[in-house]
């Protein structure tokens, strides 16, 4: 059994949902800010950085312009990370939540490592 703790962030974001969606969910949307290379074969993803040696991530659900969750095939099976887009009901606003498991301790590092993704995610959309 994993000792990680799901946690989630959340992020306004000033983009449609459907361009969005693109970003976090294909290869080349992915490639953009996530990763140095992304790859993607029957609902396979591979994520390389600096040239390593690609880390692979199973499709696990998703829906078009909704969500995508995906699991690192080298962590537990119940843990996993997701991108899912939302609307504020007052505002209209869209919100990117990143869903994720680490250790409590290391929580606090990974939220950093994911706004500092995320901020390159904008600076990629113009938001």
């Amino acid at each position: 059994m994993s000792k990680k703790q799901l946690f989630t962030l959340e992020f306004p974001v000033r983009c449609s949902p459907t361009i969005l969606y693109e970003f976090l969910a294909t290869p080349a949307g992915l490639q953009e800010w996530f990763a140095d290379k992304v790859d993607e074969w029957e609902n396979v993803y591979s994520f390389s950085w600096n040239g390593g040696t690609p880390d692979k991530a199973d499709v696990l659900d998703l829906e078009q312009d909704k969500f995508i969750r995906f699991h690192w095939q080298h962590t537990d099976k119940t843990e996993y990370f997701e991108f899912r887009i939302e609307k504020t009901e007052i505002s209209n606003q869209t919100i990117l939540l990143i869903k994720d498991f680490a250790e409590k301790a290391e929580i606090k590092d990974q939220s950093q490592l994911w706004g500092y993704q995320v901020k390159e995610l904008f600076h990629r959309l113009g938001a």
